[in-house]
């Protein structure tokens, strides 16, 4: 059996339509990211949709090449909601969900922004309105959801990025752990990919009265905002994004790249 986590929103559906029964192998089970990249590096999964830092920091996994969630420009599922200019923030709180996320709100602020505020973690079940910080951090549904009146400031972390760096940002990766043989199971991955970018509409469709959101804007998120590939200007968003998470001491230099089974990709990179 293959153990393998992906994380429930929206934009992941994509990667897993059919992913189990394309390959009865694959034990697939759903979670946010941080408890994915937690249980992937404490060996209770083989192979995990982890955030990109995590894959980063911990230089024991392989990634299966051509997949990520991506975005060339606003994601309008990574926001940052402020009371406060973002030159001004104090206090931040972070979606305790999140990881690649908060490691790319920490660059801006201290980087782009010239500020290092105090940072807190916003629980999964706090609403955000109660926390006591100038501004907080939301990912993944919890964010396309939100409206947040009494913050006069919402920045699309996407936008803020590719207008900062021209680049695209990369915020998860299939991650493979060292060791793990995925043998048939492999190209499940590529097939399940295939299948949910052709039905893109019917995801949506079906995702959308759970989420309490518009299936016209599922779609469009889907099959305009998201990307699923992982070429060469996504994987040059990936490693800026390294190189300034090194800068301030977030991730550890020396890392590289290193695909499942396609060593002349990796050697190329």
């Amino acid at each position: 059996m293959i153990r393998v986590g992906a994380v429930n929103y929206l934009n992941t559906k994509p990667l897993i339509e059919d992913l189990a029964s394309i390959c009865p192998e694959i034990e697939l089970t759903l979670e946010v990211p941080s408890v994915l990249a937690d249980r992937l590096a404490g060996g209770l999964l083989d192979v995990a949709l982890i955030p990109v830092i995590e894959y980063f920091r911990s230089g024991n996994y392989q990634i299966i090449p051509n997949i990520a969630i991506a975005s060339h420009g606003p994601v309008l599922s990574v926001t940052l909601f402020s009371r406060r200019p973002w030159g001004e923030i104090r206090r931040l709180a972070l979606d305790a969900g999140s990881r690649s996320s908060a490691a790319l709100t920490q660059i801006l602020s201290r980087i782009r922004y010239g500020v290092s505020p105090e940072v807190l973690t916003l629980p999964l079940d706090r609403p955000a309105e109660e926390v006591d910080a100038d501004a907080v951090l939301l990912i993944g549904d919890r964010a396309m959801r939100a409206c947040l009146p009494g913050f006069d400031f919402a920045y699309d972390l996407g936008q803020e990025w590719s207008e900062w760096t021209g680049l695209p940002f990369v915020y998860a990766v299939w991650a493979v752990r060292r060791g793990v043989d995925l043998g048939d199971a492999l190209p499940a991955f590529f097939e399940a990919k295939r299948r949910g970018l052709r039905r893109v509409g019917t995801i949506a469709h079906r995702e959308a009265p759970r989420l309490g959101l518009d299936a016209g804007f599922c779609r469009r998120y889907l099959a305009h905002i998201i990307h699923f590939g992982l070429g060469p200007r996504e994987r040059a968003g990936m490693m800026r994004y390294y190189q300034l998470a090194c800068d301030i001491g977030l991730a550890r230099r020396g890392f590289r790249f290193e695909y499942y089974h396609q060593p002349a990709l990796a050697k190329s990179s």
